[in-house]
């Protein structure tokens, strides 16, 4: 195995053996590759982390972290990156998986709710409606919250179908993402919801300036 290693690490494909010795929160983060195809994309690419076993493992513990005690009946993941780590946290919860699609997938009965995506576009969200009954506490997974639109749709949809996201009296599920940016829209969710996210704190602002 340690051949194997020293082999990818001469390779010009990432490496998926080296850990570091101390496991900080969000030491994973550094695995994400930057944009290299311009403004067209995302700033950054957080699929190259999932490939790491114990980056993925270790991102969806420190996810996962807060909601310790938490009752949640159900883990919903945000189309379509959401759906990676959102039914990693379902597995590991050992709790079922809802996908909230874009609009056009779903070939049952479902609710919609249009927004607008990060880069500026409408869109349209769904969720089949058979799937959240009142009162169900659900846990909201997306990859990232930049904008907040994404966020803010997936939770009307689910609230709308009497679901909890947050609420008084209830013991409070949430949203989890590897990163909830400092925008407007990520303040209103944070102020309202109870959040997760893996950027530590030194980090934040260079995460909100897409650095």
């Amino acid at each position: 195995l340690h051949a194997q290693c020293l082999q990818r690490l001469q390779s010009p494909h990432m490496d998926l053996c080296h850990v570091p010795a101390t496991r900080e929160k969000g030491w994973y983060l550094a695995l994400m590759a930057p944009n290299v195809k311009g403004p067209n994309y995302a700033w950054l690419d957080p699929s190259r982390l999932y490939c790491h076993p114990q980056g993925l493992q270790d991102c969806v513990a420190d996810l996962l972290q807060p909601f310790q005690g938490d009752a949640i009946d159900m883990v919903a993941g945000i189309d379509a990156m959401g759906f990676i780590l959102g039914a990693a946290a379902a597995a590991t919860l050992q709790k079922g998986f809802l996908a909230i699609r874009k609009a056009g997938h779903l070939c049952v009965q479902t609710e919609a709710q249009p927004y607008t995506d990060y880069s500026g576009r409408g869109k349209v969200m769904e969720v089949r409606t058979d799937a959240i009954s009142p009162g169900l506490r659900i846990l909201l997974v997306d990859q990232w919250v930049e904008t907040g639109g994404t966020m803010r749709a997936a939770i009307e949809l689910v609230e709308r179908l009497g679901g909890v996201v947050a609420a008084p009296l209830c013991v409070p599920t949430g949203v989890a993402a590897i990163c909830v940016e400092s925008s407007e829209g990520g303040k209103w969710i944070r102020e309202r919801y109870k959040c997760s996210h893996c950027v530590p704190p030194r980090l934040q602002p260079r995460f909100d300036q897409h650095q």
